[in-house]
């Protein structure tokens, strides 16, 4: 509510003092004050964690098997050593299609797990995600301008509802939108440009707020090499740019052979088989992981632009012998905590990607996988110990 003042004319002449509080206090009612940098912001972010297959789930929170997050869920994702939360939500699901308006009670419980992240003193990152692909698989000329108006649509009526957050709320325009040429990534930058317009344009808190944009596809490869440019905004350094990271796929994501290659079961130095070398990373071990951070931290980090790993991750197989099951552990373990660590050392933020049964029990809060857990956060004290060392 506005606050209004009738000055009588003696009184704007004898009272000049009195003119300059009454400004400043209806300056105060509309006025925030600004928000830190992106940089600033990612200085305390430091690992984070995936509430995935939950508020993007097609179409309910409990769709995929996730049951309804608690702040106890949240407590235990803190209490294991995460400062930040990437949420996942889906919006298109929860809305009329055709006017984009966002159903009331489903903005009204993603600020629930919002706020349950807030009260931990947590970052979060929302997100628009999947959602049936109305973005992700609509890159392109044809889609361009109905994608745009419901992107304007959603984050006009996202930005305003969570307008009054600091710092630790972060906005994030897209997933793994589907560019992968020159033509793509220039539709994609209207949807960026669209994403950061409709958020500024809502004043407030949302003038400085830090915003996430995503490489095409969010592959490392793609957007080294066509994501050039960064979208136009009206204040400085207020930009983050994302990647994705499940290399090499045949270890991190791959659930059956296929004709073309195998599923590796053994990752890294010191990890591989002897007897079972079919199963063996041929690729995407340290060396590539060194490479394509590196990739990030020259075109971004080193320009002032931080790099969030939105998502990575590997998962333990149930193998049978001859395949060796504890060399597959410690080699998702040495996964975890290597990827962590490089990234951490040049600048990024890695957030690795979560589902129910995965790394927590999303009842109870209890860690299910705390040989992976202790390996994040071992890859994180590494860097930690270094730089206190240097210091």
């Amino acid at each position: 509510m506005k606050k209004h003042f009738t000055l009588l004319p003696q009184t704007l002449k004898k009272d000049s003092h009195f003119i300059i509080v009454a400004c400043a206090l209806l300056m105060s009612v509309n006025v925030k004050a600004q928000l830190p940098t992106a940089q600033q912001v990612a200085d305390q972010m430091k690992v984070g964690w995936n509430l995935g297959n939950t508020l993007e789930a097609v179409c309910g929170e409990d769709a995929w098997g996730a049951g309804h997050t608690s702040q106890q869920l949240i407590d235990s994702v803190k209490s294991a050593g995460f400062n930040t939360v990437r949420i996942p939500v889906a919006w298109f699901c929860h809305s009329d299609t055709i006017a984009s308006v966002i159903d009331k009670a489903w903005i009204a419980r993603v600020k629930e797990v919002v706020d349950y992240c807030i009260k931990d003193g947590l970052y979060v990152i929302l997100n628009m995600h999947w959602d049936k692909g109305w973005l992700e698989n609509r890159v392109n000329k044809a889609n361009q301008d109905i994608v745009n108006k419901r992107q304007h649509a959603y984050w006009t009526q996202i930005a305003n509802y969570f307008n009054d957050y600091n710092e630790h709320l972060l906005f994030a325009g897209a997933n793994e939108p589907n560019a992968h040429d020159t033509a793509s990534v220039s539709v994609l930058m209207t949807y960026h440009q669209t994403f950061i317009d409709a958020v500024r344009a809502t004043g407030g808190n949302n003038s400085s707020r830090t915003l996430i944009v995503q490489g095409p596809s969010t592959d490392i490869d793609n957007t080294n090499k066509y994501m050039n440019t960064m979208p136009t905004d009206q204040i400085a350094d207020r930009l983050m740019a994302e990647v994705h990271y499940y290399t090499p796929y045949q270890f991190c994501l791959m659930d059956k052979d296929a004709d073309w290659g195998k599923m590796f079961y053994y990752w890294g130095k010191g990890n591989h088989s002897t007897t079972d070398t079919t199963r063996n990373a041929t690729w995407g071990e340290e060396s590539d992981v060194e490479r394509y951070f590196g990739y990030m931290k020259s075109k971004f980090v080193d320009k002032g632009i931080p790099v969030i790993i939105g998502e990575f991750g590997a998962y333990k197989r149930k193998l049978n012998p001859p395949s060796d099951q504890a060399l597959n552990n410690i080699s998702v373990e040495y996964y975890y905590r290597y990827v962590v660590q490089s990234a951490t050392e040049k600048g990024l933020i890695p957030i690795c990607w979560d589902t129910p049964g995965g790394l927590f029990n999303r009842s109870t809060g209890e860690i299910l996988n705390k040989g992976v857990v202790n390996a994040i956060m071992q890859g994180m004290r590494v860097v930690d110990s270094m730089y206190q060392t240097k210091e």
